[in-house]
């Protein structure tokens, strides 16, 4: 094994392009005709006289990108970036094709982010499973374990659990008895799952607590009681959840994250919660027992949600609300208690001008 790094690898620049080989899988290169069916765009410029079997050998941002690399422009904020970028192609609106610069084909979209997404994956497609089971994991003779899934080392795999076929169960993650792992999930390191049953193409990130208790109870006088929680997790397809998050199972009922959930890092979910397909939750927000969450609602970081509450579809509740009540669909709430957001604004503009007249009342009282 060679311990010494080279000089070139040790020093990275500043401004280095991404996806470094040591820890990202790279195609490429790729003509630009395919680049513009991944992103569902058309080519302009260089590309529609001749220019469809250009190469291209990766991507990178529109400061470092270089003649062999693709890169994009979605906030208008950074079109100066444009005016002077080196990339060999540009993704874009068709409201800025007329600024790329004439060494630089233009790749034309309505939805530039998007179409980026899919470049980038196409020059750096997610990791695929090294099938096998390593020396040092766990398998209980009675679990599963679906053809091309890869289990790595320490990982432990409880009696009757299904690994899904091509599911990667990363370093020391633990999966309990009985869990069910769809197909091609990715279970990072130190994850664990209990009680849990989770479709395909699931990606757990590392540190995840999935399927303890839920936090209840029943109080007397003297002492809480703990109520036994005999529900599951339930994962949907294509959920995506963060590094560290917790989510408890149910109590009678089954906690439900509905297929296409994102949940950022460090988000606590507790028992018979039930998530929408296709919401978003970010990091450090905490949702509180037998809440049910509509289709598409974003809750932004920090949030809070008391108990048993119903938020309506593609709602929208803002950095560190405090929720207390129900919100409807299309809503949008901040501040707490949580209201309409255009009423926190008032009040807040209107707080600020009170604070304002009394700054200039305390100097004129003090002037006199």
């Amino acid at each position: 094994m060679n311990t010494m790094a080279s000089s070139e690898d040790a020093a990275a620049p500043a401004l280095a392009k991404p996806g470094d080989s040591r820890f990202f899988k790279r195609t490429g290169p790729h003509r630009l005709s395919v680049i513009a069916k991944a992103a569902n765009a058309v080519l302009a410029g260089q590309a529609a006289s001749g220019g469809q079997d250009r190469l291209i050998s990766g991507v990178a941002p529109l400061q470092t990108a270089g003649p062999e690399d693709v890169s994009f422009l979605d906030n208008r904020r950074y079109a100066r970036a444009l005016d002077g970028t080196r990339a060999g192609a540009v993704i874009v609106h068709p409201d800025f094709l007329r600024r790329v610069p004439a060494t630089a084909v233009a790749i034309v979209t309505s939805e530039p982010y998007l179409g980026w997404a899919r470049v980038t994956a196409l020059f750096h497609p997610p990791v695929e499973a090294n099938p096998g089971i390593h020396a040092s994991a766990i398998v209980e003779g009675s679990a599963v374990i679906g053809p091309g899934a890869e289990i790595a080392a320490g990982a432990v795999i409880g009696g009757g659990a299904i690994i899904g076929q091509g599911s990667i169960i990363g370093p020391l993650a633990v999966i309990g008895e009985g869990v069910v792992v769809g197909r091609f999930c990715r279970i990072h390191a130190h994850v664990t799952l209990s009680h849990a049953v989770l479709g395909d193409h699931v990606v757990i990130y590392p540190g995840a607590r999935i399927g303890q208790d839920g936090f209840g109870f029943a109080i007397t006088q003297t002492v809480f009681v703990p109520v036994p929680q005999l529900g599951r997790v339930i994962i949907g397809d294509g959920a995506e959840i963060g590094a560290n998050c917790t989510i408890d199972r149910g109590s009678a009922q089954d906690t439900v994250i509905g297929a296409g959930v994102h949940i950022d890092n460090l988000v606590q979910i507790g028992h018979n919660v039930q998530i929408g397909n296709g919401t978003v939750i970010v990091a450090q927000a905490g949702i509180s027992g037998s809440t049910i969450i509509g289709e598409q609602v974003m809750i932004a970081a920090q949030a809070g949600l008391t108990g048993h509450l119903n938020i309506g579809k593609r709602a929208r509740i803002g950095a560190q609300s405090g929720v207390m009540a129900d919100v409807a669909a299309g809503a949008e709430v901040l501040g707490s208690p949580a209201q309409p957001s255009k009423l926190y604004l008032r009040e807040v503009v209107t707080l600020r001008k009170l604070a304002q007249a009394g700054r200039k009342s305390a100097k004129k009282d003090t002037a006199e």
